[in-house]
């Protein structure tokens, strides 16, 4: 499953979901339209809902779980954690994404707690993997920093998540930034396709939450639903790049991409390297 000639080729066929797939968002008030609409555009179907008293409910009919980080409250802390633990209990496969915990102690240790869980992927920049494996991070706020994606901070970070996944065999990190790490039991890889105004609009890491969730809740194994997944949106961000100016244009044809790259042979523009 190591070699990058096969995923590729494997990212081709997962896209559009040739399955209905149910995908329960436990997210980001702030971006949860986005991350609906991008599950609804590759062909999935997408369930906000964060009342615990639901969450049995719809896990009875749900293929996979996202949960996210950000805008936390005490309310919303107790609802990730109990649908993680739901989730859990019916070997739902589950996104952890670790918005803002370089910056947030409190995120730092819900991650941990959630990490209980066992996530098929857990998720995020550079800086908040490398806070989650207590490197240093230079980073403020929730967005990364380039200090922390640097050729040895880099390293420094894939030899520390090498180490995890050999610990927690049944979960794949990935880091996002302007090349993508992905690390996981099996292999290490560094996805290199994407461009710099896809960090430029709130929410395109949790959109990418929702991608990847939305391909493990079709049955695909972590890491050909986090290659697809990732690869997919940076293709689509190139290409909305080539043909905008603003960024306000740039994010309107990257989201209408996600509907339309699929119709073509969008697998060819991969680009990365096995590290």
């Amino acid at each position: 499953m190591s070699d990058l000639a096969y995923l590729v080729n494997e990212a081709k066929q997962n896209l559009p979901l040739k399955s209905p797939v149910l995908v329960h968002c436990v997210t980001n008030e702030i971006t949860s339209e986005l991350v609906a609409n991008a599950i609804l555009f590759v062909g999935g179907k997408p369930v906000m809902a964060d009342d615990p008293r639901e969450f049995r409910d719809f896990a009875k009919h749900t293929d996979s779980l996202l949960l996210n980080l950000g805008h936390l409250s005490k309310t919303k802390q107790s609802a990730i954690v109990k649908a993680g633990l739901i989730a859990y209990s019916q070997s739902k496969p589950i996104v952890l994404d670790l918005v803002g915990i370089q910056s947030s102690s409190l995120r730092y240790k819900i991650a941990h707690r959630l990490s209980k869980v066992h996530p098929a992927v857990i998720k995020g920049n550079f800086s908040e993997l490398r806070a989650y494996c207590n490197l240093h991070s230079t980073a403020k706020g929730v967005d990364g920093s380039e200090a922390d994606q640097t050729p040895k901070a880099i390293t420094e970070l894939r030899l520390a998540l090498e180490a995890r996944a050999r610990k927690n065999p049944q979960t794949l990190y990935l880091a996002t930034g302007a090349t993508d790490l992905l690390v996981c039991q099996e292999t290490s890889l560094l996805l290199i396709n994407g461009v710099s105004e896809l960090e430029c609009f709130t929410g395109s890491g949790d959109l990418l939450g929702g991608l990847i969730a939305a391909l493990l809740g079709a049955k695909i194994d972590p890491i050909s639903a986090t290659v697809t997944a990732v690869s997919y949106l940076n293709c689509c961000g190139e290409i909305a790049q080539s043909v905008t100016t603003g960024l306000a244009s740039f994010r309107h044809e990257t989201l209408d991409q996600l509907s339309l790259l699929s119709q073509k042979d969008w697998s060819s523009r991969i680009k990365g390297k096995i590290v």
